[in-house]
This record gives structure tokens, C-alpha cells and sequence, in this order.
């Protein structure tokens, strides 16, 4: 597993080899396999994030009561044109809320990279892919470019919200989608680096403080933030604006405030949003459901 976003950058300067391929190429040293074997099990998880999609139950409600039918009434806001940002990106917060929903209500979701932010990957590949007509194929490929972007804060930090909060979940996965859809849009390996960075730049210290300890409220929402703020970070690199800080060190600071975070708002469950009155009351309600 790779540590550092430079060093795959250098890696695609010195060899020619695409960013994805790396990955790929890293993946079947590390669990002895073939490339086909490795392509097949990457597009198996894709085509289980367009069968979350599209088996969405909008009548589902989870456990708790807190999540569910939402994604629905996004979809039959976009279908009225009610919505100020556009169908493009309204379909984008349709899927974020879908995917991440039926997460809450247990049905079968790809953590990407965790369950708490499984919407976002899912959310902007499958609305970008039925945008532009992109191929399978390649979105497997930009699904490598997000795995390897993943390894990589995994490696040199962390992604769960326990240990660095939800910067280090949704903030992750946003900045594994920006780097996606920058591979998609053309970009090498400089440019989905920076949109990764972008991406995370723009959530560092978000707090883990989920009502009643329960991957429901406010994660969900999160993921229609985290997937939308993908794109505008892919867009912004594509333009041609680049960090000024290098991918890596936002990486590197991610990890230093997960360290500095409280754990009232680590997915304790205790702070935050989580030990407002509105939050104790759930999970009181919640308690005295047991």
C-alpha cells in the first residue's frame, strides 16, 4: 500500500504507467493475484453501488425512525425542477441520500471507505457515468484511482470517524470521488492528486457526533456535502487551481486535528450534534427501547 499521493505522482512521471494502473499493479502484488482477477472483484463493487441505486426502497425506514424516504423526495424535487443547483447535481444528492439511506436501513452497501460515507463515491461516478456516457470499463478505472487515494489516507492517517472524526470518513471519500472524477475528466496524476487535496482541505475538523451513536443523523446528509464538494474540487483543479499546500501535507494535517479532536466528538456519540437536547432526547428515546 502506497503512503504518499507524491509517490505515486512520481511513479506515473518516471514510468508512463497510469495512475489506476499503479494501483491495480499494487493491489495484485499485495494479494497475489492476476490484473483480471483484480478487475473483475473492482467492478463487482461498482456494479453492487449501482445496485444499491437502483433497489433503493422509498418506503424503508430505519430501525431508529431518524432515516429514510428522503432520497425519495429528492428524486420527486428534481423531477418538478424545483431544485437551485440543477439536475446534474440534484441526481448527485439523490444518490448520496439513496445509497447512504439504505446503509442505515441494512440493506448491502460498498464501504467506500466506510459505511458512514458509502454515499459519496456511489453518488458522483454513477450520476457522472449516466451524464457523459462514460463506459464500465473506465469508471472501474477511476475506481482504482479512488481506492489508491483512500490507501493512501489510510496509510499516512486514518478513516475512521473514531479515530479522526468525520473528516477522516466523509472527508476521505469526498476526496477519494474528487480524484475520480478528475481521472475521468482527463486529469493525470498531479491533477487527481490535487483535487484530493481540495477536497479534504475543505473538511478538515469535521466532528464525528452522531445522534444516539447511530450512523443515521447527521451522516447521512454528510454524504450529499461530501459528494457535491467532490465535484467542486475536481472542477477547480480542472480549471487549473491547485493547492497551495501539497497533497500529502493535507493529508499529514488531517491526521494532527483528528489527534486534536475531543472524543465528545470522535463517534462518541457524546458531543456535537449528538448532546444537543434534541440529541439526548433520541438517544434517550432510543435507550428506553432496549
Amino acid at each position: 500500500m502506497y503512503q504518499s499521493l507524491d509517490k505515486l505522482c512520481k511513479l506515473e512521471a518516471e514510468h508512463g504507467t497510469p495512475f489506476w494502473k499503479i494501483v491495480q499493479e499494487d493491489d495484485c502484488r499485495e494479494r497475489g493475484i492476476t490484473p483480471e482477477e483484480s478487475f473483475a472483484g473492482m467492478q463487482s463493487m461498482y456494479e453492487a453501488m449501482r445496485y444499491a441505486d437502483e433497489h433503493y426502497d422509498e418506503t424503508l425506514l430505519s430501525a431508529s425512525g431518524l432515516v429514510g424516504t428522503e432520497g425519495k423526495k429528492m428524486t420527486d424535487a428534481r423531477a418538478a425542477g424545483k431544485l437551485l443547483c440543477g439536475d446534474f447535481i440534484g441526481k448527485v444528492m439523490e444518490k448520496a441520500l439513496k445509497t447512504s439511506e439504505s446503509n442505515a436501513c441494512m440493506k448491502r452497501i460498498v464501504a467506500a471507505p466506510t459505511a458512514g460515507s458509502c454515499g459519496v463515491v456511489p453518488a458522483v461516478f454513477l450520476s457522472l457515468q449516466e451524464e457523459r456516457q462514460i463506459p464500465t470499463e473506465k469508471m472501474v478505472e477511476a475506481l482504482y484511482v479512488a481506492a489508491g487515494i483512500g490507501g493512501v489516507i489510510g496509510s499516512r492517517a486514518f478513516l475512521a470517524g473514531a479515530a479522526g472524526g468525520c473528516q477522516a470518513e466523509i472527508g476521505s471519500a469526498s476526496a477519494m470521488a474528487a480524484g475520480g472524477v478528475a481521472y475521468l475528466m482527463g486529469g493525470g496524476a498531479p491533477e487527481i492528486a490535487n483535487a484530493a487535496a481540495l477536497a479534504l482541505k475543505n473538511l478538515l475538523g469535521l466532528a464525528c457526533d452522531p445522534v444516539a451513536g447511530l450512523v443515521e443523523v447527521p451522516c447521512v446528509k454528510r454524504n450529499v456535502m461530501g459528494a457535491v464538494n467532490a465535484l467542486t474540487s475536481a472542477d477547480m483543479t480542472m480549471a487549473g487551481i491547485f493547492s497551495k499546500i501539497p497533497p500529502d501535507q493535507v493529508i499529514d494535517a488531517m491526521k494532527s486535528i483528528g489527534r486534536s479532536m475531543h472524543e465528545d466528538i470522535r463517534e462518541t456519540g457524546k458531543g456535537g450534534l449528538a448532546g444537543t437536547p434534541a440529541g439526548i432526547a433520541v438517544r434517550e428515546r432510543m435507550a428506553g427501547l432496549d
